[in-house]
Order: C-alpha cells, then sequence, then structure tokens
C-alpha cells in the first residue's frame, strides 16, 4: 500500500427536496453569481429545477445572471465566454446545474476569472492552479462525479484537443445530489452515466499496488452495486432507493477516498479523450469501447486481476466469458461496443496515440502503453 493524503472539502446535501435551501447555501459564498447550465436549459426547465433554484435565490436576495450552452465534452470557447462574463459583471460564485460538462465548464470558468495566466495554460503548459472563484453544484445526472473532485476535463475545439486540469482549489463548495431527478434522465444518458461511473472505478481497481485488500473489496462492492442497479433502472425501475444507489456510487467512484493507496491506471481515459475530442462521442459510450478492447489487449500478461475483477463483480470465473458479460452488459444499459457502430474509421489512429501521449514515451500504471500499443487497441477498438 502506497502513502496517501487525502482531502475532500466538498459539503455534500443528499435527498428530497433540498433545492429549497440553495439560496441560504449559496449566500455563504457570493451575492451576485453566475448561473450555468447545459444548452438552452430545456431539462432542467421541464423537470422543474430551474424554477425551484431561481425561487430559492430570489428569496435569499442573490443576483443572478445565466450562460447556458454547455455541450458534452465542454468547450474552450464557452469558458471564455463565462469568464468574461464574471469579469464584466462582478460574479463572486458560480452555481452549475447540469453533470458533469456543465460542472467542468464551470470549474474552469471560476479558474479563468482570477487567474491571469489564459485558461488554457493550466491544461496544456501543466501550470499549477492555485485559485478560484468557487463553484457550488446541483447534480442533474450522476457519472462523471466531478461534483466532488480536483478534476476539470476540457476540449479545446480549434486544436480538436481534450486535457485535464487537476488541483485541491477545482473541488466545488457543495454538491446538492437528489436522486428524484434520475427518473427524467433520457435513457441513453443513463446508460452513459453508469459506464461512466464503472469506468472511474475500474481505472483505480486495474493497479500493481499490492496489499490494498481493504481498497480492493470496497470498490468490487461499489462496482458490484453500479451493476446490479444500474440493471435495475436500466430496465425501467422508478424506485427512488435503486436511483440513490446509482447517485451516491457516482460520486464515491471519483472523489478518491476509495482509492487511497493505490497507484490508479487511467490509460483508457487518456485515449478515449482523444477520441471524444476528435469526433465529439459521448464519453461514457466511448469508455465503453475502449476498456473492452483495452482488455483484450491486456488479457495475456495481466490476466490473475482480470480473473479477479469478474470473479468479485460479476461472479464468472472464466475470463473469455467475463468479458463477453461485460460486453453484453455495456449494450444492455444502451452502448456501443465498436468504433464501426459509431462510424469511426482508422484514420485518426496514429495521431490519436500522439496526443494520449502528450509527449510522454508510454501511459498507463497498471500496462504500460506506448505508441504502438495504443494504435493495436484502437485497432482492437474498431
Amino acid at each position: 500500500m502506497e502513502n496517501f493524503i487525502y482531502y475532500s472539502p466538498t459539503k455534500i446535501i443528499f435527498g428530497k427536496d433540498i433545492y429549497k435551501d440553495v439560496g441560504t447555501i449559496v449566500k455563504q459564498y457570493g451575492k451576485k453569481i453566475l448561473i450555468h447550465y447545459e444548452g438552452g436549459g430545456e431539462l432542467i426547465k421541464k423537470i422543474g429545477i430551474y424554477d425551484n433554484v431561481i425561487e430559492a435565490l430570489k428569496k435569499d436576495g442573490i443576483e443572478y445572471k445565466e450562460l447556458g450552452g454547455v455541450v458534452p465534452n465542454p468547450k474552450l470557447s464557452l469558458v471564455k465566454e463565462g469568464i468574461k462574463i464574471c469579469r464584466d459583471e462582478n460574479i463572486d460564485f458560480i452555481l452549475a446545474i447540469g453533470g458533469g460538462s456543465v460542472i467542468d465548464s464551470a470549474k474552469a470558468i471560476s479558474l479563468g476569472v482570477v487567474s491571469k495566466n489564459d485558461i488554457w495554460d493550466f491544461f496544456s503548459k501543466e501550470i499549477q492552479a492555485t485559485e478560484t472563484l468557487g463553484v457550488g453544484v446541483v447534480l442533474t445526472i450522476p457519472g462523471a462525479g466531478s461534483e466532488m473532485s480536483e478534476s476539470i476535463i476540457l476540449s479545446n475545439e480549434e486544436l480538436k484537443l481534450k486535457r485535464v486540469c487537476d488541483s485541491e482549489v477545482n473541488f466545488p463548495k457543495f454538491a446538492m445530489l437528489n436522486p428524484e431527478v434520475c427518473k427524467t434522465i433520457p435513457k441513453y444518458l443513463m446508460g452513459c452515466g453508469i459506464t461512466d461511473i464503472l469506468s472511474h472505478l475500474m481505472e483505480r481497481y486495474f493497479s500493481n499496488t499490492k496489499n490494498t485488500e481493504l481498497s480492493d473489496a470496497l470498490m468490487e462492492s461499489a462496482m458490484r452495486v453500479v451493476v446490479k442497479f444500474g440493471k435495475k433502472i436500466i430496465n425501467g425501475s422508478n424506485d427512488y432507493n435503486d436511483y440513490s444507489q446509482i447517485m451516491w456510487a457516482a460520486t464515491i467512484a471519483h472523489n478518491g477516498m476509495i482509492a487511497c493507496g493505490r497507484v490508479a491506471d487511467w490509460a483508457s481515459h487518456r485515449i478515449e479523450h482523444e477520441l471524444s475530442a476528435i469526433y465529439n462521442i459521448t464519453h461514457g459510450e466511448g469508455m465503453a469501447i475502449i476498456f473492452l478492447a483495452w482488455m483484450e489487449y491486456i488479457k495475456n500478461e495481466k490476466g490473475e486481476k482480470l480473473n479477479k475483477f469478474f470473479k468479485n463483480v460479476f461472479f464468472v470465473e472464466d475470463l473469455e466469458e467475463g468479458i463477453t458479460i461485460l460486453k453484453e452488459f455495456f449494450k444492455e444499459l444502451g452502448m456501443k461496443t465498436k468504433l464501426k457502430d459509431k462510424g469511426i474509421g482508422e484514420e485518426n489512429f496514429e495521431v490519436m496515440a500522439e496526443k494520449a501521449l502528450f509527449g510522454s514515451k508510454t501511459i498507463g500504471k497498471f500496462k504500460a502503453l506506448s505508441k504502438e500499443d495504443i494504435i493495436n487497441i484502437l485497432k482492437l477498438a474498431r
């Protein structure tokens, strides 16, 4: 087991009917805020979250400006627009209403408002972020885990790059999680979210670190919960408690706590980031495609850990059967499992491999992958 420092300052407010308190909570951090959300806010308006939040903010006398337009794989151009609005309007806090893309976009705006650096420098030049305006979250789609993480993932649409910025200052101040909203999420997006949750756990689970029995057990348990309740939800469950399991699993899968003391892999995420940067496919579906190909590629060398995963999560002893069952699970969630099913060919494999390496010779801590390895995985994904 490795040495570790665990830090997670985000306050979680979980349960039914919590939005009525959002104004009281927000005013602890700001008096004039930016509300940030996806598209034109159609979903949050349809399901009533928007009206509930606005009413609560007005009740507590909080001024607000709005910025929609967030799309999956959030864009640098919108972040720059948000930074300008916040500076021009003297915004002192940002409230993200949405899922991972909205939260990441809000975090990036928050970082850029108070910085003298160009915001992309934090993603491309490894400049350490030390200050941020502050972000609160009203979560609408479980999956990304950004509501309780130090990470921001941002796409530069001009360069067709997708990069990460990790810093302790990126943790949201609070996150409101109401599982009731899951009942209104389109089935495909819910499937993408469930896939993303499992992928975050798998990246951490596949580790070469020894003596991680507690961590292994926690992650295996969490993955079993994701599979069990993911199936129930995708097959029509309308039960609040089923959604509660998935929403909380999404948060703990990415807040770092159950992975303390181990070195995670993250190669599959690095590959998928370049896939979605170029083709703009939904991240969860991209992870289903890449993880299956990655497993096929490493199974002969890393079969022992893969066997443990399938035995303790899917209750199967045979490795090939396990990969097939995982593939069928992704399909049940509505995910494609091959690049050809998304109309993606081999024309950019070399470019994606180079971008995934980002100047390094290899990626991945469980199995180090060279450029050739990455291209071979993409070919298996084809």
